[in-house]
């Protein structure tokens, strides 16, 4: 990728590992703060959870990535892991070079790329590539990811896009091999196959994997068997909205439609979950009267609505914010 020869390396690790074991897996449920307020107040990451992006072309899904990677290396001198499987190779140039002026890819005295100081990892099998090389560029990440977190003891951020990629390079590799496919043509081995994916995303003793997924929905069907299985791993969703990207906010994350398992008063403590949902229900009320604002007016609208929708739009604002690789 970077034109720089082979890598060298000293040890190998064989990519077809075991989950942690359960005596090994910490039991703890630790907040993973990622220094995007509307991320930390409203569908917070756990430590060693999974969670999955959603959103199409254009609303700022790489911008957030490269974000979280630059955040996670400043606030928690974590290494972050970026595993392109089945995407266009010139999305994989973009984001190397965009990397690279970022500063979380670090250079040189002669301006060269160098792993030294350099705060990511990328491993790439794009959309060229055989089903057998797309298949297993997903688990060659996470076994970099492993690494960081068992021998290193960090706290590591795995990015997958597009999760979708791997179940469909499996579905590939199963037809070569002459298995019966199941619903809907994919692979009779897609639970198992996701689920040993999956398992090994988590946290441990040493340390923690967090993943970030991008997920594509064919044709907007989340009954689909590929998207419907990776949905029943996930602990927060993150979603994307044009209408929001639009209005020129950014992040241009969904306040309403994210979502995440540890948004509970016994993890993130009584005060942030009723601002939450306190946030969540101003919101949510904005949203019913947006239709009465967009055909009557402002002035139709009672006092009450009227402070609504001026406390909505101040909060809208306050979600949104600068970004340091923006």
């Amino acid at each position: 990728i970077d034109e720089r020869g082979p890598v060298g390396a000293e040890t190998t690790a064989p990519i077809h590992a075991s989950a942690p074991l359960f005596v090994d897996q910490s039991t703890e449920s630790a907040i993973l703060v990622t220094g995007i307020k509307v991320i930390d107040l409203l569908a917070p990451y756990a430590k060693g959870g999974k969670i999955g992006l959603f959103g199409g072309a254009g609303v700022g899904k790489t911008v957030l990535i490269q974000e979280l990677i630059n955040n996670i290396a400043k606030g928690h001198g974590g290494t972050s892991v970026f595993a392109g499987v089945g995407e266009r190779t010139r999305e994989g140039n973009d984001l190397y070079h965009e990397f690279l002026d970022a500063g979380v890819i670090a250079k040189d005295a002669d301006g060269n790329p160098t792993s030294e100081g350099s705060k990511v990892a990328l491993v790439y099998g794009q959309m060229n590539e055989p089903p057998g090389a797309r298949a297993r560029v997903a688990l060659s990440g996470l076994t970099i990811a492993e690494y960081f977190r068992d021998v290193e003891g960090q706290d590591v951020l795995f990015f997958v896009d597009n999760i979708f990629r791997f179940t469909q390079a499996g579905s590939e590799v199963s037809a070569l091999l002459g298995r019966i496919p199941s619903a809907v043509g994919y692979q009779p081995t897609l639970s198992t196959d996701m689920g040993a994916l999956q398992e090994r995303i988590t946290s441990t003793n040493k340390g923690s994997i967090t993943s970030v997924q991008a997920i594509y929905v064919p044709a907007d069907d989340l009954t689909d068997p590929a998207p419907a299985t990776s949905f029943a791993h996930l602990d927060a969703t993150t979603v994307l909205n044009r209408a929001i990207s639009e209005l020129g906010i950014y992040p241009a994350v969904d306040p309403l439609d994210s979502t995440s398992r540890v948004l509970e008063p016994r993890t993130v403590g009584q005060e942030h979950y009723d601002t939450a949902r306190a946030v969540q229900s101003l919101l949510q009320r904005y949203k019913s009267l947006q239709d009465i604002i967009a055909i009557l007016g402002m002035d139709e609208l009672s006092e009450e609505d009227k402070v609504t929708v001026a406390r909505a739009r101040k909060i809208q604002k306050f979600l949104s914010q600068p970004f340091h690789v923006a």
